[in-house]
């Protein structure tokens, strides 16, 4: 046998499982993640989504069953999407007090006191023409829609929401809100910005479970254009200094180099959303038995974390501790 010298052997700390845990880098565990729900104001308990396997809408009371499993999981925190009934031009259903989001805020915190309650705060759910804002002539404005923005996270707020999520990509959506909260007296409700949200083709699952495919155009002219580095640095550092307490990239897995720039550059958590379409492209490999789900759901949220997120939201957060004991 030829006898090499070598000085570095890195192999010697992945000769078993022991010595590969004790040096491993980058450590998943439930706490860091977010749960997300849709909750439609319909009598039916689960409406499946056709375009997600696995993840439904649910009434209010079968919310509360499925918010008790994700608890028994360890998932401790949820963000809320609602689907109304009504839809109309200025999303009164979005900061209506008997919306279907605050009727889900004051049951789960009833209930379950101690979940995290999260709520996205973005008007496309509840606009009938599908967009994040006020329309007008298939333009969306911007100043007019943070003043609904403002009204619909007090109402959550007021609900029992501890975190307002807008989603909107408005400019100055942050200074808005916060400044609202603040004169309402929600001093201590924080806000998770979706600061860097691209205009991205891993949304289409997300719109069918959340009923809120644009009716003309696209969002392109408030989602970021996916070639742009610099401006989602720009983006972020706005909003922190707006007041934004969590920083969010949306979506993940394409923009791992977004998450790590981002990371470098701001001195708040950063959020990273594990979107709807790479969820579903890894159950549709699963099920044609082109991968093995539980591996490639770890190895994906393991790069998510190692490139710098602090929290994860994942369609996949339910299954987490099933997926960390499957894969030991």
């Amino acid at each position: 046998m030829t006898k090499i010298d070598l000085k570095s052997r890195p192999r010697r700390l992945r000769k078993n499982d022991v010595v590969r845990s004790l040096v491993q880098e980058t450590i998943l565990t439930p706490a860091q993640f977010i749960a997300p729900v849709f909750i439609h104001e319909g009598k039916e308990s689960e409406i499946s989504i056709s375009s997600m396997p696995g993840i439904y809408q649910f009434s209010l009371d079968r919310m509360l069953k499925h918010v008790e499993e994700l608890y028994k999981n360890q998932i401790k925190s949820v963000i809320l999407f609602g689907i109304p009934d009504q839809k109309d031009k200025e999303a009164s259903s979005a900061w209506n007090e008997n919306g279907i989001i605050q009727r889900a805020n004051k049951k789960i915190k009833k209930h379950f006191p101690e979940m995290l309650l999260i709520n996205d705060t973005c008007l496309c759910e509840y606009m009938e023409h599908g967009h994040c804002g006020i329309v007008y002539e298939n333009r969306v404005l911007n100043d007019p829609t943070l003043e609904i923005l403002e009204r619909t996270a007090v109402s959550q707020a007021a609900s029992g929401a501890d975190i307002i999520a807008p989603s909107g990509m408005m400019d100055g959506m942050v200074r808005s809100i916060r400044s609202s909260l603040d004169q309402n007296g929600f001093q201590d409700v924080a806000i998770m910005s979706y600061a860097v949200k691209y205009a991205s083709a891993f949304y289409g699952p997300f719109r069918e479970a959340a009923e809120s495919i644009p009716q003309f155009g696209d969002r392109k002219s408030y989602q970021m254009n996916p070639a742009n580095k610099r401006e989602a640095i720009h983006e972020a550092l706005t909003d922190e200094k707006e007041g934004a307490d969590i920083i969010m990239v949306k979506p993940a897995m394409p923009y791992l180099d977004i998450i790590a720039a981002v990371k470098e550059n701001i001195n708040l958590p950063l959020a990273a959303y594990n979107v709807s379409g790479e969820y579903s492209m890894i159950k549709a490999a699963a099920q044609n038995g082109w991968i093995d789900e539980n591996k490639a759901v770890l190895e994906m949220l393991t790069g998510i974390k190692r490139a710098g997120a602090d929290i994860i939201i994942s369609y996949f957060a339910k299954d987490l501790i099933q997926i960390l004991e499957a894969n030991k």
